[in-house]
């Protein structure tokens, strides 16, 4: 809570409650738009990446053009920003593109399609921690849970339900354009996440048998301490029976990573867009900003992910040493905890877009045969593997 000091100056009118609320709105203020900052540069990232892998230069250009200008006696020399200003162009492109609604569509559902696919991505945001959660002080005030903005004991559960949500936006877009191609791109979206869903969710059981908590937070610090789901050798305590449980978490990883791939609907999962088959999927009668929402929300999709695989398998915001638990009660701790959870989300990021420019999209029966036909009961295989290796170690 905020120290007492800070209410004597205050009207004994104003509520207890309100420095948090403020404090709230800060987090929440950063955390938004860092991630909306990070799904520009995967964009730019994506298809820089991708051009490396294609043998091409890829957006290398736009900037600020500073290059020749002259300060007293200093000219400054050219330098091309390796394309840093690549995705404000791509905003601005969007932002100044006409806005055409076609006549045929339902244009109430038409419109509210892409907020319904961009909202839940950000909202589950608020529940993943990016830094310790250890109340420091700033300025003379104490900062509860500066390291997530909610911290709540039901977060994977809250994460899952608000994620099952974006789909209603993709198959609301894909009836309303009164089309068939985004028509079937919206029923083949709500099929294959009903069909993915499942095993997402059976692929952490694993997780909460060991850790014995739902809590997010808790989960990290169980890591930091028994070490990294996938990766225990990084633990403060060694335990044989870490070592022995990272099969199972070997197996949820692998489950969840198929799952996250087929939930977020990148290749070889694109099935609902599928341009050589259904054009562009149930985005094919947008354009503009409602086209950009979509667009954003596959990649904040993506990131939300990535950041719940890094809370679950590798450590959140935890990195290998002994001695960076003694930070948590510092201030400065919470950047750098943060810059370790946003290299380790860079990773999976980086995964995301290799992966897509690598492997074929698969048929659709193949899709949802891996789905229903392998990797679910893979992951009922692996809960029963935990629970006989649990009740092994005693």
């Amino acid at each position: 809570m905020i120290p007492t000091l800070f209410f004597a100056d205050m009207p004994s009118s104003v509520p207890l409650w309100v420095p948090d609320v403020f404090i709230t709105a800060i987090k929440i203020f950063i955390v938004v738009n860092v991630i909306l900052g990070l799904v520009s540069y995967t964009v730019m990232a994506e298809r820089r990446i991708s051009a490396a892998i294609q043998d091409r230069i890829g957006p290398n250009r736009v900037g600020i053009p500073l290059g020749g200008v002259r300060i007293g006696s200093f000219t400054i020399p050219n330098w091309n920003w390796w394309g840093l200003g690549q995705p404000l162009a791509d905003a601005l492109k969007f932002m100044l593109k006409e806005e055409f609604t076609p006549a045929h569509v339902n244009k109430f559902y038409f419109w509210l399609a892409p907020a319904m696919a961009m909202v839940p991505a950000l909202l589950t945001i608020c529940v993943i921690p990016y830094a310790s959660t250890t109340p420091v002080t700033l300025f003379g005030f104490t900062i509860p849970s500066p390291g997530v903005i909610a911290d709540v004991n039901i977060g994977v559960l809250l994460v899952f339900a608000i994620a099952s949500l974006s789909v209603y936006g993709i198959v609301i877009a894909g009836w309303a354009s009164n089309s068939k191609y985004p028509f079937l791109g919206g029923i083949r979206s709500s099929a294959q996440m009903i069909s993915y869903e499942v095993s997402m969710g059976l692929s952490v059981i694993p997780i909460f048998l060991i850790m014995g908590n739902l809590n997010l937070t808790e989960v990290i610090k169980y890591q930091a301490e028994h070490g990294w789901a996938i990766f225990p050798l990084f633990a403060l305590h060694q335990n044989w029976g870490s070592y022995i449980l990272w099969i199972p978490m070997l197996i949820s990883f692998l489950t969840f990573l198929v799952s996250a791939f087929a939930e977020t609907n990148r290749l070889p999962f694109d099935l609902p867009e599928s341009e050589t088959e259904l054009v562009g999927g149930y985005h094919t009668e947008y354009s503009a900003m409602k086209f950009a929402l979509f667009f954003l929300g596959e990649y904040a999709a993506m990131i939300v992910a990535s950041s719940l695989m890094v809370t679950l398998f590798l450590g959140g915001w935890s990195f290998p040493s002994k001695t960076y638990m003694s930070w948590q009660t510092e201030w400065w701790s919470v950047p750098i905890y943060a810059c370790v959870f946003l290299l380790k989300l860079c990773f999976f990021i980086v995964l995301f877009i290799w992966v897509r420019w690598t492997l074929p999209r698969f048929r659709y029966d193949q899709l949802m045969g891996l789905g229903w036909k392998g990797i679910l009961p893979l992951s009922l295989a692996n809960i029963l593997l935990t629970g006989i290796l649990l009740a092994w170690i005693g």
